[in-house]
């Protein structure tokens, strides 16, 4: 494996230690006195920003299979670790109950990934989408532009159309006018020559 592809795992990777890690905060989520709501808020983050990159380098499709399967092995190792060590995480009562707590972390903080890969989907989707616009913007112009060349081509199609029409047919009518006159020119020497046959008879 190419260590460029070993780094693109290197975000799912942190997601997941942050997952686990979270085991180690207090259960108070919203504890303002020991400040436990902006651990877990800041940690939010981390998560989302993980999301983010991971849609980045990962892509949708694939990232989302990677951050899907980081969820399950960070929950189980979770669970199996709090199972084994539940003296230490006060988890020796009710112990259900605490797996179930511990897990839904994890869940949490795996979606708040998901959140932020869907996040920079969209706003990767969004820029695609404002290229593909400016594209079609483009293309429409150019078809505008190309229909007005059209028109202007076939009206210089027809002009020169007429103009080859109108120099035939004048044509044509200049042939049909010496046709004419030299009709009646030999009409005009025929009977000069019945003329002079006549006189030349009479003689």
């Amino acid at each position: 494996m190419e260590l460029k592809n070993v780094y693109k795992y290197f975000t799912p990777f942190m997601l997941g230690i942050l997952m686990f890690a979270s085991n180690f905060l207090n259960t108070s989520l919203f504890d303002f006195g020991d400040n436990n709501f902006a651990v877990w808020f800041i940690l939010l983050l981390f998560c989302f920003a993980c999301g983010w990159f991971i849609d980045r380098t990962l892509n949708w499709i694939f990232g989302g299979k990677v951050l899907f399967a980081t969820i399950l092995a960070a929950t189980l190792i979770s669970v199996l670790f709090v199972t084994f060590f539940r003296e230490y995480f006060t988890a020796s009562e009710i112990m259900t109950e605490n797996l179930i707590l511990y897990s839904l972390r994890n869940i949490t903080l795996g979606a708040m990934g998901f959140f932020g890969m869907a996040v920079g989907e969209i706003i990767h989707l969004e820029k695609d989408f404002a290229i593909l616009k400016e594209k079609v913007r483009n293309y429409e112009e150019s078809m505008i532009s190309v229909k007005k060349e059209s028109e202007l081509v076939l009206k210089e199609a027809k002009i020169k159309a007429e103009k080859i029409i109108n120099d035939a047919s004048a044509e044509a009518k200049n042939i049909i006018l010496k046709k004419e006159r030299i009709e009646q020119e030999l009409k005009e020497f025929i009977q000069v020559e019945k003329e002079l046959i006549k006189k030349y008879e009479e003689l």
